[in-house]
């Protein structure tokens, strides 16, 4: 589709397709916030199902247009690749919040929960590669426990968020998942809802163009699928994550802002459920090699640091940010290092 035209011209198209998806995420994550208001679902679970999910569905498009064209570990490293991106978003994002830790402000126990659950299902491909090469119509089993995992774990999460077992020790710096505008409560949800469905359509579409110029990049450019899924697909796409975590951090909706990060990634999981389905020769899984393994161990990595934090809930670190911030900017920046010189 992209084949004919010039590089200027072809870096043109992806760049406006990265700043489309950019600005209507933005809209996204106002809207989001008055969806959790009005719904009284609260900005935890919001941010982990709706924005998480809608801001992810670039991303999916990317790793199932790579897994359908052959590409399993362009498929596979966009996947994994976002995961550890995202996580690093949260890191930067804590450098905005100058009260206290970010980790510490927005103790809830949803997003904790949801840390633990993004380390199960990442360690399910896991599982996968290292068995044996099995697949049923083209789907290995790995996927279909990882879907179920990924169902039952939401649904775990709604009873944590509804009914939590624990609170949070309260502090100075707590900031509470309560309705900014009091107005808001009772107010119809479905204009908003509508809205926000148009703007995930957007983003799905360029998600498409992204996928299909990331793939010409391998080509034109003879770059590893590896480094264009983790660094540049993934990145790009991971860039509503990015912003909304930022709008979400400047409006106050910290809850929102941690969760979105982490119910975003839990949801990244699937692409790689999607991705096995639409690649046809066979188990994605066996048809990945170490490169795309090693996005996947720096992601769970980069997860469980930062579960680490939301139970330290260290108030101020090095440089007035958590010190589980510090270590997953070093996670992957040593990442993209080996990524870049070492392979």
């Amino acid at each position: 589709m992209f084949a004919d035209l010039s590089t200027p011209l072809l870096f043109t198209v992806f760049a406006i397709a990265a700043f489309v998806v950019v600005v209507v995420s933005i809209k996204a994550t106002e809207l989001a916030d008055i969806i959790a208001d009005r719904t009284a679902l609260g900005e935890a679970m919001v941010g982990a199902l709706i924005l998480g999910g809608a801001t992810s569905l670039s991303g999916v498009v990317v790793s199932v247009t790579g897994a359908y064209s052959g590409d399993a570990s362009f498929a596979f490293s966009n996947a994994v690749g976002g995961i550890a991106a995202q996580t690093l978003f949260l890191a930067i994002a804590d450098l905005l919040h100058k009260r206290a830790n970010l980790e510490h402000a927005a103790a809830e126990p949803a997003n904790l929960f949801q840390a633990v659950l993004l380390l199960i299902l990442l360690s399910l491909p896991i599982a996968a590669m290292s068995g044996p090469d099995i697949a049923y119509f083209g789907v290995h089993p790995a996927s279909i426990a990882l879907f179920l995992a990924y169902v039952w774990g939401v649904r775990i999460a709604g009873d944590v968020s509804d009914n939590p077992m624990w609170k949070p020790v309260e502090t100075r710096e707590t900031r509470h998942d309560e309705p900014e505008d009091d107005h808001e409560a009772g107010k119809s949800a479905s204009k908003p809802i509508a809205v926000f469905v148009v703007l995930v359509a957007i983003m799905g579409a360029c998600g498409f163009v992204i996928s299909q110029v990331g793939g010409e990049f391998i080509e034109r450019f003879g770059l590893s699928s590896s480094l264009v899924g983790s660094l540049v697909t993934a990145v790009v796409t991971s860039l509503p994550e990015f912003v909304t975590t930022l709008v979400a951090v400047r409006r106050g909706a910290l809850q929102l802002a941690v969760g979105g990060i982490i119910g975003g990634n839990t949801f990244d999981t699937l692409f790689l459920v999607f991705s096995d389905v639409a690649y046809r020769d066979g188990s994605l899984y066996h048809a990945v090699g170490m490169s795309d393994l090693y996005w996947l161990a720096t992601g769970m990595l980069m997860t469980a640091v930062l579960l680490g934090g939301l139970i330290l809930r260290q108030r101020k670190g090095p440089a007035k940010i958590g010190i589980e911030s510090v270590l997953m900017m070093a996670v992957y920046a040593t990442a993209v290092a080996v990524e870049v010189t070492a392979r």
